[in-house]
């Protein structure tokens, strides 16, 4: 009867590690990797490529749910000085960058769902975001949270942002092209992409 392994097939590890098979001795995989080094595994702890496109499935599908219970949805905003946010400004500073620098706010919840992603290993998911649904997670967290994600993508202190926001426009636009000049780059690309 032929094993789970034949030679020739490819077996991932539980990390993502994709290795090539050449035999397997009773129980024990002996594989090569793709940088061509020699490892040998226990046949249990390793995957076939249908039960990892089956595993990767299961984990695309509740990736926005991981998304919103991450560190940065879940950290207490602050100021940046210890001083909590004020909601009401923070309210104001999402309603004013909004209209001032359209599909600014669906870039930081793409940005950071990807930051979330990469930290977690899981970077290969990024390109398959949805930008509506990454959108929909970042409008579930409270207004101070959002300006904090912002002021992060901004690299600006939350508290400056708040306080330009009282004030004119042309404060918030100049704070809004200083902070995106590092990425302007992306945000033009991230702009050309379907919305879905």
């Amino acid at each position: 009867m032929p094993g789970k392994f034949p030679r020739g097939s490819v077996a991932y590890t539980q990390n993502g590690r994709r290795y090539t098979v050449e035999d397997v001795t009773d129980g024990t995989v002996y594989c090569v990797g793709e940088n061509g080094a020699e490892t040998e595994f226990a046949e249990s702890a390793l995957l076939t490529e249908v039960e990892w496109a089956a595993r990767n499935e299961k984990r695309a599908g509740n990736v926005y749910d991981r998304i919103k219970r991450s560190r940065l949805y879940a950290a207490p905003p602050n100021s940046g000085t210890g001083a909590k946010l004020d909601r009401a400004a923070a309210t104001t500073l999402l309603g004013r960058v909004d209209k001032l620098s359209p599909g600014i706010l669906d870039f930081t919840a793409f940005t950071v769902a990807g930051r979330i992603l990469a930290e977690a290993g899981e970077a290969h998911l990024a390109d398959g975001l949805s930008i509506s649904k990454c959108r929909a997670v970042f409008e579930a967290a409270s207004p101070e949270t959002r300006a904090s994600l912002l002021a992060a993508l901004l690299a600006t202190p939350p508290d400056v942002l708040l306080g330009a926001a009282r004030m004119g426009d042309n404060l918030m636009r100049a704070l809004i092209e200083k902070g995106m000049a590092a990425q302007a780059d992306a945000f033009d690309e991230f702009c050309d992409r379907p919305r879905s």
